[in-house]
């Protein structure tokens, strides 16, 4: 019957299914838990180092240009051994899984992955695979995979070859939904863990690739700031960023990225399919080590950092040129009061000023000036030149600034092009250039410059000595061997230069001239010197002194300067006598000295009263046969015994309250100063021989007075040049890819002891150091040392032609203008002195790199490197030749 079942039979039937049920569940269960235990050991992110990189969501392909001369190249880095998969392992799948299963969980219950020391090398594939590079015929391609990816065994990593070996060029997750899966779980164990980061630990580095092929990166900046304002120090040394860009050029202009760029975050970390060749391995090697060097040199910690930064409690007992200038005192407060009404107009937060359109934010256009591509703002004041109701002592060439700061950008001349090098250019420039051919015409004969095809050709020759700058140098020390060129003599003033052939030959002495000489008939004479790489600025001997501190130059030179030094009480002569040092020789040659023309007759007769009646000693007249010309030598007195002794007190000495180092704006006075005589005051001993000078502390610095950066004088003077031959070894020549080959005039334009020209001495570049008159008045302690400079006030027009200098060094130069003028214009000022080519380095707070940043920018300007560390910046940027097409309506 169908009922008639045996029931022992159904009770081990029974029994047996619902033991083969418990078995399956049991398995199910084992399997489940074997998968949750694996899902949830997700490697943690890393707590990488200060060079570490935090990675982004974004994942795109782009087109990668290779980069020239690199600074700092964005190599693959190294992972720790935990992350890295050895080749030679002879494992199975399995066992691969279990075994990474199992470091994981070892990993993750010690609190995350240990960090590789220094001596750790890499082995085998990398398993991070922020940056995929994929070869084929049309170049090199970044795919950005923006993930650490989990060690899960072999599965994962056939996967990512099967795509390879198909040529999948992914630009999304979105493609693979299990990868997209598995890396939303991995994004949010690390956003978990970096949220468990302490502050200031965290460092966020981003790569912009822009269209010309440039990298940039850049770390947050609140990270920076977070760590400055908390006090703390990290395990990092410090929290840094870095840009870095290459040589390639955009368009032909130097126009900028275009704006509204992507942004592209990549984790700097080598590909697990990329193979690590020696030279990879060499090449990041190097860049670590530029990397490192530059943060480190550029913005020391410690000890070194003091010499960075000048506190205002320092240059208390530091005067500077503006206290100085009293007799300008009226003059400086109507321009304070003007530039402080048109500050709340022109500036914005930081002193900068932005305006609606334009490139990034800013508007230029060509000035609108008669003198074309030759204009100087505060010499080429044609609406101030009107209204001069006399011109007998030259006040028409003198210095007149425009009320409002020039912003307009100068004009190329047509055909101008990249000047020649030198010491060729010595010798040899574009007639483009510099297109003036006037001074040939009336002073070929005396071997000034002629032209030659697409050429100016300057034989070396000058009024005085027509056969060869070199043959009257070498004339000079015969006729007074205690000149002792290159030696006792190292700095001199060079009056009414003409093209400045005489400096430029002084330079194969070792001696540096400071020339200069009006802007005047004699077109472009000092416009043709500097095209030639010789120093020499615009400035005329006028009814104002010279920019210069009293008694620092041991040599003063007239040959023919056509000043008029016995007229008028001697004034003229007498401002020589200020900045001559005691003990200091004029060579005077002209044709007084040697003619006996009835007018030079009594010119010499007046000269020589006069000498006798400042004390100046006549050494020597003598002639030089080759050339037909003489030379007068006459000698500063070292002591006040013959003032003294003085019948007629006539010129008349100086008043005490008189400042002798006052030189901004400041008129001439028809009386001589007095001589130190004590031993520790300066002028009252001759500085050491050259090259000693440049490295000793001058006598007359007292250890009792503080210095610029807090230490004992002479130890702060010490301690600066070491700091910029440091600096300048370091970035400046290895580490930033400027080619020094192409820089000859280099200006400091906020120079203090002179460091940085000092620590330049080995290259063949003269430096013109600015000391701004707001500054503490260390001009005397640069010459002190054998090299020179100039005082001047940023917020006005320098007195040089346009296009007249290699490279400008600004360190902390427009975070201290900011609150007096606009610094837009300033930068237009950089913009017309610096030629196309030509290099900015800029050292200052990181908050004006960056406001700044975009200005140059706006200027179509390369950006070829920033770095910023402990809220200081530094930038290095590149002039191009692109000007606006828009003339100013301005005249």
């Amino acid at each position: 019957m169908g009922m008639g079942k045996n029931p022992r039979g159904s009770k081990r039937s029974s029994s047996s299914s619902c033991s083969t049920v418990s078995v399956i569940v049991f398995v199910a269960f084992c399997l489940v838990g074997l998968w949750m235990y694996s899902s949830s050991s997700v490697i943690p992110l890393q707590k990488f180092s200060s060079s570490s990189i935090k990675t982004s969501s974004k994942f795109r392909s782009e087109q990668r240009t290779p980069l020239k001369d690199r600074v700092f190249e964005d190599n693959p880095g190294d992972l720790p051994d935990d992350l890295v998969k050895q080749e030679d392992d002879k494992i199975s799948d399995n066992d691969k899984n279990n075994e990474n299963y199992q470091s994981t969980a070892d990993q993750l219950k010690e609190g995350g992955i240990r960090e590789r020391s220094d001596g750790e090398e890499d082995s085998g594939t990398m398993v991070d695979r922020s940056v995929v590079q994929k070869d084929d015929d049309d170049g090199t391609k970044l795919e950005n995979e923006n993930v650490l990816e989990n060690v899960q065994g072999e599965d994962r990593q056939s996967v990512d070859q099967e795509d390879g070996d198909k040529g999948t060029n992914q630009s999304s997750d979105r493609d693979d939904p299990e990868k997209g899966l598995f890396q939303s779980v991995e994004r949010d164990e690390a956003e978990k863990e970096q949220s468990q980061l302490p502050e200031g630990e965290s460092h966020r580095e981003e790569i912009e690739i822009n269209g010309n092929g440039d990298q940039e990166s850049h770390v947050d900046e609140n990270v920076l700031q977070n760590e400055d304002q908390s006090g703390s120090h990290s395990t990092q040394e410090g929290e840094e960023k870095i840009t870095t860009h290459s040589d390639g050029k955009g368009d032909g202009d130097g126009s900028p990225a275009t704006e509204g760029q992507e942004e592209e975050k990549v984790d700097d970390q080598q590909s697990p399919d990329t193979v690590a060749t020696p030279e990879d391995e060499s090449r990041k090697q190097e860049n670590d080590e530029k990397e490192t060097s530059l943060s480190g040199e550029s913005f020391p910690d410690g000890a070194q950092s003091e010499i960075l930064n000048e506190t205002k409690a320092d240059q208390g007992s530091w005067a500077t040129q503006a206290d100085q200038s009293e007799n300008e005192k009226e003059r400086q407060n109507v321009r304070s009061s003007e530039k402080d009404e048109s500050s709340e107009i022109s500036k914005s937060e930081g002193g900068i000023k932005e305006e609606t359109g334009g490139a990034y934010g800013y508007t230029w256009e060509l000035c609108n000036a008669t003198a074309g591509p030759d204009y100087i703002p505060c010499l080429d004041n044609e609406a101030f030149l009107k209204t001069l109701h006399t011109r007998g002592h030259f006040e028409h060439r003198e210095r007149h600034c425009p009320e409002e700061s020039t912003t307009c950008l100068v004009p190329l001349p047509k055909g101008y092009r990249r000047p020649i090098g030198w010491p060729k250019s010595r010798d040899r420039i574009w007639y483009n250039n510099v297109p003036h051919t006037q001074l040939a015409v009336v002073k070929g004969h005396q071997n000034w410059l002629k032209v030659s095809g697409e050429h100016l050709i300057f034989p070396g020759g000058g009024t005085q000595f027509i056969h060869g700058a070199l043959h009257y140098i070498d004339f000079i020390q015969k006729t007074e061997p205690q000149i002792a060129w290159g030696k006792r003599t190292r700095v001199i003033l060079d009056v009414g230069c003409g093209v400045a052939s005489f400096g430029g030959y002084l330079f194969e002495r070792d001696v540096l001239a400071m020339s200069f000489a009006p802007k005047d008939e004699h077109e472009a004479q000092v416009q043709f010197a500097l095209e030639r790489g010789i120093p020499a600025i615009s400035a005329v001997m006028g009814t104002k002194r010279l920019p210069f501190p009293s008694m620092v130059f041991d040599v003063v030179h007239c040959a023919r300067c056509r000043v008029p030094w016995h007229a008028e009480g001697g004034n003229l002569l007498l401002e020589l006598n200020r900045l001559l040092r005691p003990g200091g020789f004029f060579v005077w040659s002209a044709t007084p000295v040697y003619q006996k023309l009835k007018e030079d007759v009594e010119i010499w007769k007046a000269m020589t009263s006069l000498t006798k009646s400042m004390c100046w000693d006549l050494v020597v007249i003598k002639k030089d046969k080759l050339n037909g010309v003489g030379a007068a030598i006459y000698r500063k007195p070292t002591t006040n015994e013959c003032y003294d002794k003085r019948k007629h007190n006539s010129p008349a000495l100086c008043d005490v309250k008189d400042d002798p180092n006052a030189a901004w704006y400041v008129p001439l006075r028809p009386c001589m100063h007095r001589v130190p005589v004590d031993h520790i005051e300066r002028g009252s001993q001759w500085p050491k021989e050259w090259p000693q000078r440049l490295y000793t502390p001058p006598y007359w610095l007292n250890s009792s007075q503080v210095g610029i950066y807090g230490k004992p004088a002479p130890e702060d003077f010490e301690k600066d040049y070491e700091h910029w031959k440091r600096i300048v070894k370091t970035s400046y020549i290895d580490g930033m890819g400027i080619d020094w080959s192409t820089v000859r005039n280099v200006m400091d334009m906020r120079a203090v002891y002179g460091g940085f020209a000092a620590a330049l001495r080995d290259l063949k570049v003269w430096v013109m150091n600015v000391v701004a008159i707001d500054s503490p008045d260390t001009l005397p302690i640069i010459y002190e040392r054998g090299l020179f400079g100039i005082y001047h006030d940023w917020c006005e027009s320098f007195s040089t032609y346009p296009r007249t200098y290699d490279l400008l060094h600004a360190d902390h130069l427009f975070s201290s203008l900011k609150n007096r003028c606009d610094v837009v214009a300033a930068m237009a000022e950089v913009d017309r002195i610096l030629r196309p080519g030509g290099k900015l380095i800029m050292r200052d707070e990181s908050s004006i790199v960056s406001q700044l940043e975009s200005v140059i920018k706006s200027l179509h300007w390369e950006i070829r490197f920033t770095f910023s560390k402990n809220q200081e910046g530094i930038l290095l940027a590149e002039k191009t030749f692109w000007r606006p097409t828009k003339l100013s309506s301005d005249n």
